[in-house]
C-alpha cells in the first residue's frame, strides 16, 4: 500500500511540476514621443528638446556623436554624416554641418518608396514644426518655419518634398538665420 501512494504522490507531483508555466516577460513597447504623428517621427526627430533629436545649433561635435546611434559613415571636423535604413523601402540621412566645433546646420533627407508614407511623413513634419514653430511661409516650393524665441538665437527650418511619380523625397534644412 506505501508503494502505491509513493507511486501516486510521485504522478501528482510530477504532474504539478509540468504544468506550472513559465513567466514571460512581456516585451514593452518604448512609449511614443510624437503620439499622434506618424512612428516614423519618434525614429527621425526622436526629441522634443532641441531643435532636432533633442540637439540644438551651436552644439558640439562630441554631443552630436553621443545622440546618433551610430558612427558616421562621413566625418571632418566641419561635418558629420550619418546614414540609417528604416526597412526595405525607406531610408534617411542626417548631414551636420560645423563651423569650429559649432553646428551651424542640419540636413535631412528621407528617401522613400512607398509614395504614400512619404507624403504622410511630410505632412506631418510640417504640422510638427508648424505646433512648434508657428506662422510658416511658402518659399518657392519649401514651407518654412522662422525662430526668434527670446533668448534662443534665429534659426529656420526648411521642409521641402522633393518626389518624383517613382520616388518619395523629403529634405528638411536647419540651419542659423543670420
Amino acid at each position: 500500500m506505501r508503494l502505491v501512494f509513493k507511486i501516486f504522490f510521485c504522478f501528482v507531483f510530477l504532474f504539478a511540476v509540468s504544468c506550472t508555466t513559465e513567466k514571460k516577460e512581456d516585451p514593452k513597447a518604448n512609449p511614443r514621443v510624437f503620439e499622434g504623428y506618424h512612428p516614423l517621427l519618434d525614429e527621425i526627430i526622436r526629441s522634443k528638446e532641441g531643435v532636432f533629436r533633442g540637439i540644438n545649433l551651436n552644439s558640439k561635435a562630441e554631443v552630436i556623436k553621443t545622440i546618433e546611434s551610430v558612427p558616421p559613415i562621413e566625418k571632418s571636423p566641419g561635418h558629420l554624416y550619418f546614414e540609417y535604413k528604416v526597412n526595405d523601402q525607406t531610408n534617411y540621412s542626417v548631414d551636420y554641418t560645423l563651423n569650429k566645433d559649432s553646428l551651424e546646420e542640419i540636413s535631412v533627407q528621407i528617401n522613400s518608396n512607398d509614395l504614400e508614407l512619404a507624403n504622410y511623413l511630410f505632412c506631418d513634419l510640417k504640422d510638427y514644426y508648424a505646433n512648434k514653430l508657428p506662422n510658416p511661409t511658402e518659399d518657392h516650393g519649401s514651407v518654412v518655419y522662422n525662430c526668434f524665441e527670446g533668448q534662443r538665437k534665429p534659426f529656420v527650418v526648411s521642409l521641402s518634398d522633393n518626389s518624383s511619380p517613382t520616388q518619395g523625397s523629403i529634405n528638411m534644412v536647419i540651419y542659423k538665420d543670420k
